[in-house]
């Protein structure tokens, strides 16, 4: 009996100490890419608003070409939808949804995952000129991890995670970009 109250007593320990050090731990993440385009910031912003033309250049959208996509709207206007549902892992479903536009520079839309979590994010892609008529081109996500999972955030590797997908992204929108 005093070896189970000795076993309970550690694991009331250690699930305390977590919830203690996951009440310090941030809770937010945010990770970005950009790439370099040749082509004028004008013919890249008026592509990449068009979330039918996301789908394009997604590495997301690309892992299962059999993903059922929907979309609701004005493609590339605020209050427009796209929504996907997919059996692969990696994709699930949700919804991407354009909440606003800074005309020629940034396009912010919200992110509502379905499966395989129940989650909410923020993302952006934004576009700028640079030097010889190129096009610089940001895209981001950004979220919150709720407590107490906030402390498997450093663990979960998210800059990585998500960059290298972004990236990719970024560098097929870059290949269509420049035929």
């Amino acid at each position: 009996m005093k070896i189970i109250k000795k076993i309970l007593l550690v694991i009331v320990i250690i699930v305390a100490i977590v919830l203690v050090v996951a009440f310090f731990m941030p809770k937010k993440y945010a990770v970005e890419r950009e790439i370099t385009i040749n082509k004028p910031v004008d013919s890249v912003f008026n592509y990449v608003r068009s979330l039918k033309n996301q789908n394009e250049f997604s590495v997301w959208a690309n892992m299962d070409p059999k993903m059922k996509s929907t979309f609701t709207g004005t493609d590339g206007q605020v209050g427009s939808i796209s929504a996907w549902e997919s059996e692969v892992e990696n994709v699930g479903s949700g919804e991407q949804e354009i909440t606003k536009i800074t005309e020629g520079e940034r396009i912010d839309f919200a992110l509502r995952f379905k499966e395989p979590m129940n989650d909410t994010a923020e993302g952006f892609m934004s576009t700028e000129t640079a030097p010889g008529n190129q096009t610089k081109v940001k895209w981001g996500i950004n979220g919150v991890m709720p407590y107490p999972w906030n402390v498997m955030l450093p663990f979960m590797k998210m800059d990585e995670m998500i960059g290298n997908d972004l990236q990719k992204g970024l560098e097929n929108l870059k290949t269509k970009m420049e035929k």
